[in-house]
Order: structure tokens, then sequence, then C-alpha cells
């Protein structure tokens, strides 16, 4: 464990210093003026001072104040790169999220100027974090980052790149995987943007595709749209009703009021009509506004489709009354590059990200200074060993044997005692409702059957030993997937509970952890092997012979055959359809009626309450049995089992050999102790 904590507090640091030197540049470039600058930015995309900033430049989508933002971004950038997010340290980001086939990819080419992978099905598999970098070369730069590769491409290959760059990452499957794909543009003309583009939101599986791949997608979306820090960029086919479309409603579930919620309504020409009243009526609150965009088609260059776009909401009939700060590419993009600049802003006025890595850095060293000093001396690590195995042995005697949870007064997980009461409970329930402890249904039916198929030369009236097994015998397979399901819920729940205090009291040791977990883990997979066989082994006896000397199944049986002559007597001679037989219940009659003669109905009514009355005793041997077993079990694993499998698992060539490795290096002394021993 301290290693672990180590290397973290060693990358935070790192982090913070990277951080901190990026800032440093930044306020030293920008100056005085320029910080003013940025808290116009941060006043809001209505400010007048966004508004002497937001002329476009030669390249239509490119805004005067990237130079003041692309500082701060690749500031940000550095930090999501440095992998802070998964510290849950929030960064400033545009995520982009669409239900599939609503444009997304197209809305994301025309920004980037570049062409992304399309088809069938989900094109986007992993987190595409897509860098934007306005060059002012003509030569554009474009590089992937993934699993600590750099890679360089072109605008030729960059489609196949990133394909054969996801299936590097998730496999050649239909698979999706949270592990980010990194796509660098360097281009002139390309806005100063970063976003996340998510894979398009899908709820019926294709061939290849997990049975669950909707909440995968949605799992993914709901962790990168959650934080407060994210702008969320969901993109709307104008073709469909905003109002049911999954990924509004995964917005607003985080954004109720759509503060940080930008709407792109693609396909525009596709479907006109009523688009101005959807996009003025804001039916779905969007707090940041709509952009309407047309969507590049076939072969239409950039600058074609831009200047196609243009035209369509000049002099289109019903597009021409949209807002023009509502349509085209060039707005859009304009929009985002504000948006982030504000967001950026907004978020580093006040180092809020400063302070939650310090924040982290100071809990990390706190659980440093708590970690003991490297053992060296093995006398030390000899001692501390035993003392571990001596807290975890009463702890687990406290909540498994004794009852006893003070010490862990809050967690009824861990209130061990009174969970597996409960689960025994559960366990005869289940037994006593199955189906084959179900005394009424077909009432003699099957008793009746097998009496014709006993039948031998034999004196009469008196029922035959070898059917009164075959029925046991059925019933005891029938239910027999109840105990051996029962014993591996239990030794399940016994595990979480071993290991959850094992875990607990070797954290400081990390090592340790790893010899005791695996020891706990074999240890228990081997009493839960011998439990299934003892209870298999119980079931086959069960199986074998018909025994008790039990009083209460003389008592029961003759109090169930108090009922014989009033039983057949009814049957006989009214024409009832049921008859109430206590200790049974309203049975039916109907299929009795075909099966004279009366000695017949007397044997298999006889049958049939010895067998109720000795299932009552075979159900209550079963969970008595098994009660008994847990008890010695856990006694075992407790006092014995456990302490001679962690030692073994210590010595054992897994962990290093032996416990003076694990202290700091090997020790004559130690070796000479244990052989002395």
């Amino acid at each position: 464990m301290a290693f672990p904590l180590l290397r973290l507090h060693l990358f935070l640091h790192l982090t913070l210093l990277v951080f901190f030197q990026s800032i440093y540049k930044i306020i030293k470039k920008m100056g005085a003026a320029k910080q003013t600058d940025l808290a116009c930015i941060s006043e809001g995309e209505g400010s007048s001072c966004v508004e002497q900033h937001a002329i476009i430049e030669a390249a239509p989508i490119v805004s005067s104040y990237n130079e003041k933002i692309r500082p701060l971004l690749d500031a940000i950038d550095k930090l999501r790169s440095l992998m802070v997010m998964e510290e849950g340290i929030q960064l400033p980001t545009i995520v982009v999220v669409g239900d599939q086939s609503s444009g997304k990819s197209s809305v994301l080419e025309s920004l980037a100027s570049i062409s992304l992978p399309r088809g069938q099905g989900i094109c986007t598999r992993v987190p595409l974090i897509m860098r934007l970098q306005h060059h002012s070369s003509p030569e554009p730069k474009f590089l992937l980052e993934y699993n600590g590769k750099v890679e360089h491409t072109d605008e030729v290959n960059i489609t196949d790149d990133i394909v054969n760059a996801t299936n590097a990452i998730v496999g050649g499957g239909k698979g999706i995987s949270n592990t980010p794909l990194t796509l660098l543009v360097k281009k002139n003309g390309v806005p100063d943007l970063t976003m996340v583009d998510l894979p398009g939101i899908t709820r019926v599986p294709i061939r290849g595709q997990p049975e669950d791949i909707y909440d995968q997608i949605k799992d993914m979306i709901m962790l990168y749209i959650k934080p407060e820090e994210s702008i969320i960029l969901n993109v709307l086919s104008a073709t469909v009703d905003f109002t049911t479309c999954e990924s509004i409603r995964m917005s607003q579930s985080v954004d109720r009021a759509g503060d940080r919620t930008l709407a792109v309504v693609t396909k525009v020409d596709k479907a006109p009509e009523g688009l101005l009243e959807k996009v003025t009526a804001d039916d779905v609150s969007i707090g940041l506004g709509y952009v309407c965009v047309r969507n590049r088609i076939g072969d239409e260059t950039y600058e074609e489709a831009r200047a196609i776009s243009q035209h369509l909401f000049q002099t289109h009939p019903l597009l021409s009354k949209i807002d023009k700060s509502m349509v085209g590419i060039p707005v859009l993009a304009q929009k985002l590059v504000q948006i982030q600049a504000s967001s950026i802003a907004r978020n580093l006025q006040l180092p809020d990200i400063v302070k939650k890595i310090n924040d982290k850095l100071n809990s990390c060293l706190f659980e440093l200074n708590k970690m003991p000093k490297s053992l060296s001396p093995v006398a030390e690590a000899m001692t501390a060993f035993m003392q571990i195995i001596r807290s975890s042995k009463e702890s687990l005697r406290k909540i498994l044997v004794r009852g006893e949870f003070d010490e862990f007064p809050d967690d009824e997980h861990m209130h061990c005692t009174a969970r597996l009461y409960e689960m025994l409970n559960q366990y005869s329930d289940q037994l006593h409702n199955c189906e084959e402890s179900d005394t009424k249904s077909n009432f003699l039916v099957e008793e009746i059957k097998l009496l014709e198929e006993a039948k031998g030369i034999s004196l009469p009236s008196v029922a035959p030993r070898n059917a009164f097994l075959v029925i046991l015998q059925g019933k005891v397979k029938g239910i027999s997937s109840i105990p051996i399901g029962f014993v591996e819920k239990v030794w399940s729940y016994i595990e979480e509970v071993v290991m959850s205090v094992l875990m607990h009291n070797t954290e400081n040791y990390y090592q340790l952890q790893v010899c005791t977990r695996r020891a706990g883990h074999n240890l228990i997979s081997r009493m839960k092997e011998r439990s299934v066989e003892w209870m298999m082994e119980i079931m086959e006896i069960e199986k074998l012979t018909d025994y008790t000397c039990n009083p209460e199944y003389v008592s029961e049986w003759s109090k169930l055959m108090g009922q014989q002559d009033a039983f057949i007597h009814l049957m006989l001679t009214e024409n009832h359809s049921t008859i109430h037989v206590e200790g049974i219940g309203e049975v039916e009659l109907g299929v009795l009626r075909q099966y004279p003669p009366p000695h017949v109905l007397s044997q298999a009514f006889d049958l049939k309450m010895r067998m109720t009355a000795y299932w009552k005793v075979v159900l209550r041997r079963l969970v008595d049995c098994m009660a008994l077993h847990l008890q010695l079990s856990v006694s075992k694993l407790v006092n014995q089992d456990m302490e001679i499998e962690i030692v073994n698992e210590l010595m054992g060539p897994n962990c290093g050999g032996g416990i003076e490795k694990n202290a700091g290096g090997i020790s004559s002394s130690f070796h000479q102790a244990r052989e002395a021993d």
C-alpha cells in the first residue's frame, strides 16, 4: 500500500508543479491588460468585452482572443494528460453528446475540417479528446495519443488511424471502453477548442455489441457531464422531437436549468418546418442557446459546404427567418470558443484547481505519514505481523462467532451473526415453500400411480416400502439445488466479511496485503468446496434410506391418519369437489374418483401421510445440520485455519519467500531462529 500512495504523492506533486509553471507562464505572457480581457470574457457570452474581441480573423472560424485563451487551454490540456481527473480533480471540459445518427460526427468534422470514422452502429467507441489548435503554418499537423504512445498521421489516413487506435484500445469488436484517445489537430483556420466526443447513444445492441451497451454508454456520458465544470454540447437532429431525445434526458438529469448546455441542431435542410418554433420555444431548457447547422453532404469540400449552408440560411423561406446569430458552423465555433473561455476564466479566477490538487496532496501526505517506517529488523516485522493476525482473529471472533459488532456499529453488512441467521431462515423458508413441499397439489395421484406399479405377490393392504423410497428420492433430488445454492451464497458472504477485515488490518503493508488476500481467498474457496461436498453427501444419505428416531414423526403421522376413514367416506358417498384435510389444506377430489377400489385409496392415503410427516423431519434435519456445520466451519476458519493459511502463504514463493524479505531484506538471524525451532 505504501508504494502506490508514494507514487500518487509524487504524481500529484509533479502535477502541481506543472500547473504552477503553466500559470506562471500565462501570467507573465498576458500581463495586466490581458488579465482584464479574461475578466471580461468570464462575465459571459453577452458582455461587451466579449463582443469586442469576437471579431473573426482571416480564417472564418478563428476568434481574435484565441491567443489569450490558448495558453490557458494548453495548461488545462496538460493537466488532463496527467490524468488529474482520475483523482477526482475536475477540469473545464466541452463534452459532445448525442443520440446515434444525430449528425454528431458531421458537426465535429466541420469544426476540425477533417474526416472522422463513419458507418453503421457506433463509430466512436472510446472518449475522443479532440484538441483543435489554430496553426499559422499552411502545413497541418495531426497527432494521435493513446496507451502511452504518440503517433503522427495526416489528413488522408486520419480516419483509418483513428479506427486502428480505437481497436488497439478496446479490440476489434463493437464494444466500448472508457480509455481515452487524444487527437491533436494543428491546422490553419480551426478554432482553439478542446472537446471530448463520446459514443452515440443507442438502446438496441447490434450483432457483436454487448447486451448492456446502452447502460455502458449512459454510464460513460454521465461520468463526463455530471461535473459542474463540464459544458454539454448536445447534438440534436431537426428531424426528431427534442423532448424524446435520450441525450436531452441525460443532460437535463445533471443540468436541469440548462445553464451549461448548448444545443446544435443538425439536418435542418431535411426538416425545416417548425424549426424556428422549436428553437425559440426552448421546451427542453437549453440555457446556452441553439445553433442550427446544415450537414456536409457527399463529396462537398468544407468550404463548399460552408458556402451552401450560408446560402441556405439566407434564401430558404423558412430557415432564413432564424436569427443569423443562431446559424452556421462559424457561429457554433465562435460560441464554443467564447463559452470555453468563460468557463476556463471562471474556474481559474479563484484557484479552485490548485486548491483541489493541494487538498489531494495533503490527504496523501497524511496517509503516507500514518504508515510505519520500513520494518528492516525481522523482529519488528514479526511483531507487526503477529499483531495483525491477533487483531484480525479477534475482530472475526467478535462478528462471526460472538455476535459483537462494536467495531462496525453502523455497517449492518458486518453484523454477521444476524445476517447468517437471516440467511438460514431464508434457506428454511425456501425449502418449506418449494414445489416438492407442496402437499396439496395432485393429492394422492402420484401415490396411487406408484402403488399400481409396485404391486407384487405379497400380503394385501400393505404399502410397499419401495414406493415410499421412490417418492422420497424424487423429492430430495428436486430440492438438491437449494442447499448447494445456500452453501455458495453463505460462503460468498463470509468471504466478503473476512477479506474486509484482513484488508483493513493490513492496509499499511502492501506486500502483506497481497499475500493475505491470496491466502484468504484460497482458504475460503477450499472451505466452500468442502461444504458443498458435505452437503452433497447429506443429500445422498437422505435419498438412501428413510429413518428417524424423532417421536414427532409418529405423532404427526398418527394425527394425519386419524382423518383417513372420514376422507374415504366423504369421497365415496358425497359429491364434494374439495375436502379439507387438517395438516394438508383444501384438496381437490375430481381426479381421485377414477381410482377405485377403496383399499387403493386407503394405501395411498397412508403413503401420503407417512411422506408428509417424514418430509417435515427431513427439512428440519437439513436446516439443523446446515446451522451446526456453519458454526463449526466458521469456528475452525477463525481459530485455526486462517492463521496457518496466511503464514504458509507468506513463507511461500508467491510472496517473496518469507517475512524477512518483506521486512526489507534477508535476515540470517530469522533463518536461524526458525531452524532452531
